[in-house]
């Protein structure tokens, strides 16, 4: 079975709420802000949080009022982004990511290089999917706002009755 860490979920959740204002109007949130909004416990906040800086996802800024804002709207971090900030890069099997010698019965594969176009295909579909994507996935249908075509047609037909 193919799964994700619980970290590479938290890391989700935790991008999901920097893209929401702070309640304090602050222009960074801080771990145990996020830890409170989301139910995750602080440390796994503050260890998400450092390795997505690491990733390039997020910033940090310290001092009194310091803590965490994102570096690029949520619609343009992609999921496999997320991925390989907390779990590394992505391959099925460990001859995927081209190493030699992980594997000891690599000479004798019958099917060596045969996984390739399956992770290709499996990375391309992370990155497809924006982690905005995911905050929207989140919320039920009936809270969600219209999509730009639909709400530009509801006074077209407004107008019609």
């Amino acid at each position: 079975m193919l799964r994700l860490s619980k970290l590479t979920d938290y890391a989700v959740v935790v991008l999901v709420r920097l893209a929401q204002p702070d309640p304090s109007g602050a222009a960074v949130q801080t771990s145990p802000g996020i830890a409170a909004a989301t139910g995750i416990p602080e440390p796994t906040v503050a260890k998400v949080l450092k390795t997505l800086a690491g990733g390039g996802l997020v910033a940090s800024q310290r001092g009194a009022r310091g803590g965490y804002r994102l570096l690029r709207p949520l619609e343009s971090i992609p999921i496999s982004e997320v991925i390989v900030a907390i779990d590394g890069p992505i391959a099925l099997a460990a001859c995927v990511d081209g190493a030699p010698g992980v594997c000891p019965t690599e000479n004798l594969c019958s099917v060596r290089g045969r996984w390739d176009p399956v992770n290709t295909a499996i990375q391309d579909a992370l990155r497809a999917i924006s982690v905005a994507e995911m905050q929207e996935a989140a919320i039920p249908r009936a809270f969600r706002l219209p999509s730009a075509p639909l709400a530009a047609a509801l006074p077209a037909a407004v107008a019609a009755e």
